[in-house]
C-alpha cells in the first residue's frame, strides 16, 4: 500500500478558542488532519471532550481545556496548561465568538459589553497570553475568526459590528508589529454559516418576524451572491492555508470567504 501525501502541519503545535462546535471545531479537525497536535478550549461540555477524543483517533496529541475568555486570569491558565500540554505552540486561532442583535434605539447596554467583552477584549487576552511563546522561538501564526461585519455595517448589530472592527484593528495592528519575530496575523472575515451560531440568528429572525424557519434560513443565504450559507469546512481550509509555510508572506490581511458579498 503507498503511502499518502505528506501531512502539511506535521511537528505543529495548534490552540482554538471556541473549538466544541461550529467553526472551531471544523477548524480543529482540519489543522489535526495535516498532522498537527491540537489543544480546544470552550467554556466546557462534553462537546469539548468528544472533540479532543475524535483529534486523538487522528493520531494527534489532543488538550481539551475549559476557559471562558473574557476571564483574564482563566486565560492566562489556558496558556499555562496548553504549552504544557503541547509543549510549545505554532498556531493560535481566536475563534471564540458570539452574536447578538437589537434596534440601536433602546439598545441594552449589557448587549453593548458583552459583544465587546467576548468577541474583542477576549482576542485580546488570548493573543497576549500566547504572543510571548511565539516570540520566544521567533514564529508563529495567529489567525483570528472575525466577520464581514469587520469591514461593513448592517442594521440591528451595532455592538456585534464595533467589536468585529475592533477585531480586524487589533489584527493590523499586531500583525506590523510582531513581523519582525517571524510571526504573521490574519483575520478570516466569513459571512453567514452553516453553524449553531446561525441558528441561533435564524431562531431569532423567527420569534421577531413570525417568519418560519426554511424562510428566516433563506433570508440569510440570499445575501451571499452564491445563494447559501458558507460551510464551517471552507473556513477551515483556509485556514490550514495561512498556517502553511508556504503562506508565510500573507500577513495583516483580512480575508473575505462569503461568496462575493463583500468585495474588499
Amino acid at each position: 500500500m503507498s503511502a499518502g501525501p505528506p501531512l502539511r502541519l506535521a511537528g505543529k503545535r495548534a490552540v482554538i478558542t471556541g473549538a466544541s462546535r461550529g467553526i472551531g471545531r471544523s477548524i480543529a479537525l482540519a489543522l489535526a488532519g495535516e498532522g498537527a497536535d491540537v489543544a480546544v478550549s470552550a467554556r466546557g461540555g462534553a462537546e469539548l471532550e468528544a472533540l479532543a477524543a475524535e483529534i486523538g483517533g487522528l493520531g494527534r496529541c489532543a488538550a481539551a481545556l475549559t476557559c471562558d475568555v473574557t476571564d483574564a486570569a482563566q486565560v492566562e491558565r489556558l496558556a499555562e496548561r496548553a504549552l504544557g500540554a503541547l509543549g510549545g505552540v505554532d498556531i493560535l486561532v481566536n475563534n471564540a465568538g458570539a452574536a447578538g442583535s437589537h434596534k440601536f434605539l433602546g439598545h441594552p447596554d449589557e448587549l453593548w459589553h458583552r459583544m465587546l467583552a467576548l468577541n474583542l477584549t477576549g482576542v485580546y487576552y488570548v493573543t497576549k497570553a500566547f504572543v510571548p511563546a511565539l516570540v520566544e522561538q521567533r514564529s508563529g501564526r495567529i489567525i483570528t475568526i472575525a466577520s464581514i461585519a469587520s469591514k461593513v455595517g448592517g442594521r440591528y448589530i451595532a455592538a456585534y459590528t464595533a467589536s468585529k472592527h475592533g477585531v480586524l484593528g487589533l489584527t493590523r495592528a499586531l500583525a506590523a508589529e510582531l513581523v519582525g519575530y517571524g510571526i504573521t496575523v490574519n483575520a478570516i472575515c466569513p459571512g453567514y454559516v452553516d453553524t449553531p451560531m446561525t441558528d441561533g440568528s435564524i431562531a431569532n429572525i423567527v420569534a421577531r418576524t413570525g417568519m418560519s424557519e426554511a424562510e428566516a434560513r433563506a433570508t440569510l443565504a440570499k445575501t451571499n451572491p452564491q445563494q447559501r450559507l458558507v460551510a464551517a469546512e471552507e473556513v477551515a481550509a483556509l485556514a490550514v492555508f495561512l498556517t502553511l509555510d508556504s503562506s508565510h508572506g500573507i500577513n495583516g490581511q483580512a480575508i473575505n470567504v462569503d461568496g462575493g458579498e463583500v468585495t474588499f
